[in-house]
């Protein structure tokens, strides 16, 4: 028996549909419900109807400020070291080293994330950088437990996420533009920002929205480098389910960060519409 083309699609999409209905949409709709409850009165959650909880987001607002401070510069940071680093392996490094060097930014990725992150607690710790920054004379310096630490050990935690959109959009980079670029007399930094720059734009924002999003549930690196000092969303969420058992107000809490991660990703496509557009006016060119 012919299938037709419409039910071919649903038997290809429908096991892929299903696993995202049950792992997905039908967790977050159970924390939707959660949100509106209230606290029982040995913890977890009991069945209400109350806009309590959101109304009390504001009790936590430490950790939505960490997390909408720290997360962005993160992503900016790790943008800033990742570009440089992806433009010059892809364009100017030769063949027979790039391999090699590509590996080496993997390498981090080989640690579990909690080694990376204790050997980030001993350079940033006393006996670390501050102790060598003190024997040179320039002043002592506290770094561990602070957000500086907890900026640094983001950037280095999720740089390859960064990097590697980038790379790949650089690396599938036509060649003959830039030297069409040259022949019309564009100088390099021109040639960078009417070309190379926009044509590697969607690999930027691919790499940032990896970066941003993962960063605004991070967990671990707060709760390493941060030593509950600098504390995220993440960090909060952790505190009210298994801790305080407040499951109602957690909920709201996640859904408040859910609602902002929608908001960046409908700011995120209508990014990718710019770029598209942008992207033509250079083939135009």
């Amino acid at each position: 028996m012919a299938i037709s083309r419409r039910q071919a699609r649903w038997l290809l999409l429908g096991p892929a549909g299903l696993w995202y209905a049950a792992l997905l949409v039908l967790p977050l709709a159970l924390v939707l419900v959660y949100s509106f409850g209230e606290r029982g009165a040995v913890g977890g959650y009991q069945p209400a109807f109350t806009l309590a909880q959101y109304a009390n987001l504001g009790s936590r607002w430490t950790a939505f400020q960490n997390t909408l401070i720290l997360a962005p510069a993160g992503t900016i940071a790790a943008l800033l070291i990742a570009y440089p680093l992806a433009y010059y392996l892809a364009l100017r490094v030769g063949a027979q080293w790039r391999t090699l060097l590509i590996v080496l930014v993997i390498v981090p990725f080989w640690t579990s994330i909690l080694i990376r992150s204790y050997a980030w607690i001993f350079l940033l710790g006393g006996r670390g950088i501050p102790q060598l920054l003190s024997s040179m004379g320039l002043g002592d310096f506290r770094l561990i437990n602070t957000p500086f630490a907890v900026l640094v050990g983001i950037v280095y935690g999720y740089l390859p996420l960064m990097f590697f959109p980038i790379y790949v959009s650089l690396e599938k980079l036509d060649r003959r533009l830039l030297e069409a670029a040259g022949d019309l007399g564009a100088p390099p930094w021109r040639s960078f920002l009417q070309v190379t720059l926009p044509l590697s734009l969607p690999g930027v924002a691919t790499g940032s929205m990896l970066v941003f999003i993962l960063l605004m549930g991070e967990y671990l690196i707060p709760q390493m480098l941060g030593g509950g000092k600098v504390f995220f969303v993440g960090n909060a969420l952790v505190d009210l389910f298994l801790q305080s058992r407040n499951w109602a107000f957690g909920s709201a809490m996640a859904v408040t960060l859910v609602a902002v991660m929608l908001l960046v990703v409908t700011l995120y496509m209508r990014f990718l519409r710019r770029i598209g557009a942008a992207r033509d006016d250079v083939g135009l060119m």
